[in-house]
């Protein structure tokens, strides 16, 4: 079948003639991720302030350049709150991004040659004069708002700028509907805010953690895992809810193998016993809370006996843990989690989880969850952004009204004709994230692609959403760009500081450069008005008394904090509700026509054969974007499935053997994947580490290893409150044979 947008293995250009240096590469491969340097090399490597790009804790560090020009090592800044000079195995390995060999090395423009569509090298005057002629002629055609921004990571500011001056805010962060949203808008119905990123929560000073579905040491967010080492030490009680066994479980007082899919229902049975047993923090709730009878009434019929048919957990043990949990009230924190799209009813599952915190007092109380305290970085002067005639909000058409952030899907939807509708989005930029392999709803995804009319992607690497682009951009790695400020309001004002450690290697180009050379050629100089991104990093820092001078040697600020990271006691704390008071009922969800309190829905069921699909974090990958990294993949080269060996039993499988998975509408993994028998996970269940079965052969430390889960997940359960997407409602089942010998035969 013949399509608008072949999909082109960039593999077979032979492109990129100029390669990363032997030595680099002899740093990436030995001694920068193990330490087996000299002993003399810190007297002859340069340090160059940082912070890493590699997850979104955005962690300080120093990259040790050699005096040839090489990255040697990273290391932590001693300086950060937020790493403590140490870094997790993401961090030191983030060096393998910049020394992959196979990172992209300059722009590229589909053609069509001999009735094949290719790939030819293009310089980046002839590209990016391409894209700013189509995306004038759309403008001109559709208005600027049929251009929209998919981003991941610190290059979405430049290129948000690049797009409002344009006149268009359809700008969607796919971590919202698919990670963090639900949590954030579940939060900030009950608090007034969400908990931010990283996550307020006081770990190190809590008596009782209690992790429902958030794998700390997997995940490796670098400050909270070292600060739950802390807590273990001072003996915290940690209470972990999970089918699996989990890192965070082993170290845990106590597991809870909960069903999947029925989390709600232990929420409300915990909350039933803290309000009929009179375990809350009374004076608390009475203080600072409204609808807590409106919420007794909710909760009287969801005993611990009552949840036991649901979730297969012992009356006694949901309320040992409860009893945990008040013990350490207000030193107490049920954790917010961070990926939170799983059933289609996820912000009413993180609104149970911020009702448990009101109720045991832990907001704004030490050993809880804490207020942050920032310093604000002015905007460089630009003109007024245009105001759009309309925007990602009209594409919901009434849908998901408690939605604050553009709904990836629905951008997605609104890019292709339907119902006799033409597509409203014409055009994509594509920033940092690989949407082949990150969003659900493939079909839909495909069909976007098909139909847009501009499709330019800018990546690092030549992930599987380059195959489908008109041009592709190289951007350079973090280790060779200026960006912005870290100035994340946290548990201490501080400002991090990134700058390149070396030039960027082959013809890659830093974001903000990209964005303001397509910024001067769409007639938009003036949002751009700077040479160099320094320059802005200069002005900046010094409006809030520092300079670009002493960041570069420095790497880290602190400054003190103004105002107290708890309530004070005696004070009347306004919360940022309409109220001022912690909605236990909400009456904003209730007046848009939702459940003020959560509910629980019973949740479809596997059928005979087939076994609920969870998936996770690994502590040396993040996502898809460090598949490919030689330094991680080293440390693991691939993902395996976790089965209980009375499964394996029934099927017939051994320890180590490859499986094929099926899932409930037929999908197929693209590859095998190897077995792991434990008994770490319950027998109604199977479990993957996301991020891994690429089929991309230019990505050759990434291909064919594993399995990609987003290719199971066919059911998507979208919640109707902010339009995130439920993923984990889907079910899996084993081939043993490959399935591509029936194809071929």
């Amino acid at each position: 079948m013949k399509t608008r947008r072949d999909f082109i293995k960039i593999s077979a250009l032979g492109l990129g003639a100029t390669a990363v240096t032997a030595g680099a590469a002899k740093a990436v491969l030995g001694s920068s991720l193990f330490g087996n340097e000299n002993e003399n090399d810190a007297e002859t490597l340069r340090r160059v302030a940082t912070y890493c790009e590699v997850c979104f804790w955005k962690c300080a560090g120093w990259a040790h350049v050699t005096k040839d020009g090489n990255i040697k090592k990273i290391t932590g800044n001693d300086d950060d709150p937020q790493c403590n000079g140490r870094l997790c195995p993401r961090g030191t390995g983030g060096v393998g991004m910049f020394s992959d060999p196979d990172r992209l090395k300059t722009p590229l423009m589909r053609v069509t040659k001999d009735g094949q569509q290719t790939y030819r090298e293009a310089s980046w005057d002839e590209a990016l004069g391409f894209i700013s002629t189509k995306m004038k002629d759309l403008k001109a055609k559709h208005g600027a708002e049929s251009m929209a921004l998919f981003f991941h990571g610190s290059s979405g500011n430049h290129f948000s700028n690049l797009m409002k001056a344009y006149g268009t805010t359809n700008l969607a962060a796919p971590s919202f509907a698919q990670c963090r949203g639900p949590r954030d808008v579940g939060f900030e119905a009950t608090f007034g805010e969400s908990v931010s990123s990283p996550e307020v929560t006081d770990i190190r000073d809590t008596k009782c953690l209690v992790l429902i579905g958030s794998h700390i040491g997997e995940n490796m967010h670098n400050g909270q895992v070292q600060e739950m080492s802390e807590a273990i030490d001072a003996g915290a009680v940690i209470i972990t809810v999970d089918p699996r066994l989990s890192t965070a479980a082993s170290k845990s007082k106590y597991w809870l193998p909960i069903k999947p899919s029925t989390d709600i229902a232990l929420l409300l049975s915990w909350i039933h016993v803290l309000i009929y047993d009179e375990l809350y923090n009374k004076e608390y709730v009475g203080k600072y809370a409204e609808g807590f009878e409106e919420l007794k009434n909710h909760v009287k019929l969801f005993t611990p006996e009552w949840a036991y048919g649901i979730t297969t957990l012992k009356p006694d043990l949901i309320r040992k843990t409860a009893r945990e949990m008040a013990n350490a009230s207000p030193s107490v924190i049920i954790h917010p989690g961070r990926h939170a799209a799983w059933y289609g009813d996820d912000v009413q599952r993180t609104r149970a989880i911020a009702i448990l915190n009101a109720l045991l007092g832990s907001w704004g109380n030490r050993g809880g969850i804490f207020f942050k305290e920032g310093i604000k970085i002015p905007e460089f002067p630009h003109p007024d952004y245009p105001k759009p005639a309309w925007s990602w909000k009209d594409l919901l058409d009434g849908k998901f009204p408690l939605a604050n952030e553009a709904v990836t899907n629905s951008v997605i939807e609104a890019s292709y004709p339907k119902e006799g509708k033409e597509a409203r989005i014409k055009g994509w930029i594509v920033s940092g994230t690989n949407l082949v392999a990150a969003v659900p709803l493939k079909a839909e995804l495909a069909k976007a692609m098909q139909s847009l009319e501009l499709l330019v992607v800018v990546d690092t690497m030549p992930m599987e959403i380059t195959g489908f682009a008109d041009v592709v951009l190289p951007e350079c790695t973090y280790l060779e760009r200026y960006d912005d400020i870290r100035a994340t309001a946290h548990r201490e004002p501080t400002l991090c500081l990134r700058m390149p450690a070396v030039e960027p290697l082959n013809q890659t180009k830093p974001a903000w450069w990209i964005a303001k050379q397509l910024g001067e050629r769409l007639g938009l100089g003036a949002y751009f008005n700077y040479k160099d991104y320094s320059e802005v990093l200069d002005w900046q820092l010094k409006q809030v008394g520092s300079s670009l001078e002493e960041m570069q040697r420095i790497g880290v600020k602190k400054s003190p904090r103004k105002t107290s990271p708890y309530i004070e006691t005696g004070t009347d704390h306004q919360f940022k509700t309409a109220s001022g008071k912690i909605q236990l009922y909400s009456h904003e969800l209730a007046e848009a026509g939702f459940d003020a309190m959560p509910v629980f829905t019973q949740h479809p069921e596997p059928q005979e054969g087939f076994y609920r699909l969870i998936y996770g974090r690994a502590p040396m990958h993040t996502f898809s974007r460090t598949a490919n990294n030689p330094n991680l993949v080293a440390l693991m080269p691939e993902n395996s499935v976790w089965i209980n060996p009375q499964v394996a039993k029934i099927w017939g499988i051994k320890k180590d053997q490859y499986v094929w998975l099926k899932n409930q509408d037929g999908a197929i993994s693209n590859f095998s994947v190897k077995v792991r028998l434990t008994e770490r996970i319950r027998w109604d269940s199977v479990y993957i580490v996301h991020g891994f079965g690429h089929h991309h052969k230019p990505l050759r430390f990434a291909y064919g290893r594993g399995v990609n889960d987003t290719e199971l997940i066919t059911n998507v359960m979208m919640d109707p409150i902010m339009g995130g997407t439920g993923m984990r409602g889907n079910f899996i089942t084993f081939l043993k044979e490959d399935p591509r010998k029936e194809i071929e035969s």
